[in-house]
């Protein structure tokens, strides 16, 4: 997918490719436990936070490229020590910066890399590197975006794993917490003090998709923090999809393909680019055109809506706007000949109402300097047609006195 790196509010039609909008509402502590996974041994575990990475996350209904997500990865990408196939959640932005790119700001790049194409990572060296380094990653999302082309501009849908439950409320929530807390403490009892295991329940929430992708990490040549960015594969649509768009992100379907594609000490890289299929798994619904705007972020982006009903008409016109224009309706100079004061119009012409015509700002800044000079113009000859008239009439009294 290209993505042009500077978002307009109607970049999506524009010439947006694929997987350009994403979605990730839920909370830090949800993300965590909506991730549970198996290692090795098939023992259950939950992922922590990188170092400060929970409260650099936020949550949102329309994430685009340039955004940070979260992502899941292995540990020993941070810690040497640390096992494999343990997972740590990390805050990463969309689009990779590779760790060669020697310009001091990342933006400077000058094509785009928030997808990469699953039939030539081996061919680009902004892909290549990462996948040989093992810097394999899964991005989490309730779903991504995708715009269907149509004689009339283009419909976006949503697109997510099917759901056995909605997201959780409060209440089962709060049972969810205790579930887990009743485990934990059971589990705790036959621990050995000091030891940090953590066995946790299966999530009953929302199903997070799980895309694979690819990081890097870019250091800024003068020094400073470092900037870790992720691109998402791609891969050709599955059968169900086609008809939306002919690419999809490289799915993994289930624990097991997840621990493969994050275990790069027991799955090598050419044995993991196996698992990137496309894949039938997914369904989707059409969603409103509100998603088109990035800035645009709360459900609305995301409900289901019927692409075959009548949209209902709506002015364009703000009510401030609105009221400005009536209010200098007054103000013009058809007003002001039915006022009397420069002369008169026929009773057909004052009669007839014309129709409300919109403006925009710019518009009627225009119209109402113009006004300005015609109104002095016209006081100006009503001035000098009463002086006129008045010296008329002081003629007239002196001739009929000197007669």
């Amino acid at each position: 997918m290209m993505i042009p790196e500077l978002w307009s509010e109607n970049s999506v039609l524009q010439g947006v490719n694929m997987c350009g909008r994403t979605a990730c509402t839920l909370a830090p502590d949800e993300i965590r436990r909506a991730c549970g996974y198996r290692n090795r041994t098939g023992q259950r575990r939950r992922p922590q936070w990188k170092d400060g990475d929970a409260d650099k996350y936020r949550p949102s209904y329309n994430k685009s490229p340039q955004s940070s997500s979260p992502v899941l990865l292995s540990s020993r990408h941070f810690n040497k020590e640390a096992p494999v196939d343990e997972c740590v959640l990390a805050t990463m932005r969309w689009g990779l910066v590779p760790g060669w790119f020697r310009e001091s700001d990342p933006n400077k790049m000058q094509y785009s890399t928030s997808n990469c194409r699953s039939e030539s990572l081996l061919e680009k060296k902004s892909y290549k590197d990462p996948l040989l380094k093992g810097q394999r990653c899964v991005i989490l999302a309730d779903g991504f975006y995708e715009w269907k082309r149509q004689e009339r501009g283009k419909q976006p849908f949503f697109i997510y794993f099917p759901q056995s439950q909605g997201a959780p409320g409060l209440t089962q929530r709060d049972k969810l917490e205790e579930e887990e807390r009743k485990m934990l403490s059971q589990h705790a009892e036959g621990q050995r003090e000091g030891e940090d295991i953590e066995e946790v329940s299966e999530w009953k929430g929302w199903r997070l998709l799980t895309m694979a992708g690819l990081f890097d990490c870019w250091a800024p040549p003068g020094g400073g923090e470092l900037l870790y960015t992720y691109t998402v594969i791609t891969v050709n649509a599955s059968p169900n999809l086609q008809s939306i768009h002919d690419r999809m992100p490289a799915i993994l379907d289930g624990e097991e393909e997840v621990r493969q594609w994050l275990d790069f000490g027991e799955v090598r890289s050419l044995q993991a680019l196996k698992l990137l299929q496309s894949k039938s798994c997914l369904v989707c619904h059409p969603v409103s055109s509100f998603v088109n705007n990035s800035r645009n972020n709360s459900p609305e982006c995301l409900q289901p809506i019927d692409p075959t009903a009548k949209k209902v008409p709506q002015t364009t016109a703000s009510k401030d706007l609105k009221e400005k224009l009536q209010r200098n309706r007054s103000l013009s100079p058809l007003g002001h000949c039915n006022s009397g004061c420069w002369g008169t119009v026929p009773a057909r012409s004052r009669e007839r109402k014309a129709p409300v015509r919109l403006l925009s700002f710019g518009q009627l800044k225009t119209k109402l300097e113009l006004l300005n000079c015609l109104r002095r113009d016209q006081l100006h000859t009503h001035i000098l047609g009463i002086a006129f008239a008045v010296s008329l009439s002081a003629s007239a009294l002196s001739c009929k006195r000197n007669g």
